[in-house]
């Protein structure tokens, strides 16, 4: 029977990132894919292709490059206004946060800028910051809200989402971050705040459908595990999947809370201890690890990823691009940053910008390539899968597609 394709992909090595093949990175070299309206329809080694009509069927020739799933940033805060480098600057002739702080500067004064800021302006923001993912061969994009920090703001916020989901090529999916930090009129009462979250935010953000995730910064100098349990059961409720920023600073359990919550990832972990790791492995909570934030504040507590390793706790990556602890707008980067600071394996890397990202978002449906899955493929001009963690500022992409429709 004739294979039926849009497009076939020949002369190429592919990093499916299966799992469950049993080969480094799911590799299958000297192969070809089949991609029909929008899936993969076929793949495996080119001798093994069916018969294809190939007068109908567009065929591409990769030339013996590299295939991949196409890239997920799995934790990014990517709509924001103005800019902090002033405060970058001062730190580094010497002020202290709580300096700058004083003088209405970190989260407060995005915040500000943010609530100040049009549409329009947050729009294109946004839209610049996935223009630079996208030529880095990102397809989807966990965008969080989280400057805005009242009800009118944050719902902006998750409305920029869903219009950059309609209008840009990067899939982009909204997480509820209301509980980032306390807003300048509750900073003497975050009970109360949290309470607004419960009370009146959450029940807009999911009867509006304005995000499928919520996350809370769980952290002395965020909020409790009890404030982070509160939300945590409200948006069970409301039928909301949730994530939490979790033992960044000092362990305040907040990854065992996921787990209890059957939650998607605990983000930064720098002080998870074993418990936690154990917790997670139960519960089968995703490990985000933001290498760019670990490198921006001169961290020295590493993530444990020996424990993570024994306990068998996916590891994803992401960029966390926000303009406070990573102004880094580049989830290639991590991938280096990630064997170099973290010792992770170029594999454990690319596994944690694709298959496990796309597990830390709950989808099922991409990062592997496979019968099934979305045709979300990035095309390398390298001779190894390696490669993608071991250099970087090199324009080594030579096609994305997207639902198997070109994007470059």
């Amino acid at each position: 029977m004739m294979l039926e394709a849009d497009l076939l992909i020949i002369d190429v090595n592919i990093a499916t990132m299966d799992p469950n093949l049993d080969t480094p990175y799911g590799a299958i070299e000297n192969a070809a894919i089949a991609i029909k309206d929008g899936k993969i329809n076929w793949l495996g080694p080119r001798s093994e292709l069916p018969e294809v009509d190939a007068i109908a069927t567009p065929i591409h020739k990769a030339n013996g490059q590299w295939l991949t799933p196409g890239l997920i940033d799995c934790h990014t805060h990517i709509l924001f206004a103005g800019s902090r480098a002033n405060e970058f600057e001062q730190r580094l002739l010497g002020a202290s946060y709580q300096e700058i702080a004083a003088q209405g500067g970190g989260i407060a004064s995005t915040v500000k800028a943010t609530r100040l800021a049009d549409r329009e302006t947050l729009y294109v923001n946004g839209k610049n910051r996935l223009n630079s993912l996208l030529k880095e061969g990102v397809t989807t994009v966990e965008s969080k809200s989280g400057y805005g920090l009242d009800v009118e703001n944050e719902l902006k916020l998750l409305e920029i989402n869903q219009l950059l989901n309609e209008h840009h090529p990067i899939d982009v999916h909204s997480t509820f971050l209301g509980a980032h930090a306390l807003p300048p009129e509750y900073k003497d009462n975050s009970q109360a705040y949290i309470d607004l979250v419960c009370d009146e935010m959450l029940p807009q953000v999911a009867s509006r459908q304005l995000a499928t995730a919520v996350d809370v910064f769980c952290e002395n100098v965020g909020f409790t595990y009890q404030q982070t349990e509160q939300v945590f059961t409200r948006a069970q409720q409301l039928g909301l999947q949730v994530k939490c920023h979790a033992e960044q600073l000092s362990n305040q359990h907040g990854s065992e809370l996921v787990a209890k919550f059957k939650g998607l990832s605990a983000d930064h972990i720098e002080y998870l201890d074993e418990a936690g790791v154990e917790a997670m492995a139960k519960g089968d909570v995703t490990a985000v690890l933001l290498p760019g934030a670990f490198y921006f504040l001169r961290e020295t507590q590493l993530p444990p990823i020996e424990l993570l390793r024994k306990h068998k706790v996916a590891m994803a990556l992401a960029s966390d691009f926000n303009p406070g602890t990573a102004p880094l707008c580049s989830l290639r980067l991590m991938l280096n940053m990630a064997c170099t600071l973290f010792r992770m394996t170029p594999e454990e890397a690319l596994s944690g910008v694709t298959v496990n990202a796309a597990k830390a978002l709950g989808l099922s449906d991409r990062g592997v390539l496979k019968v099934g899955t979305r045709a979300d493929l990035a095309l390398w001009e390298i001779t190894h899968p390696a490669q993608l963690s071991y250099q970087f500022g090199v324009a080594d992409l030579s096609n994305l597609w997207i639902l198997g429709k070109l994007n470059q």
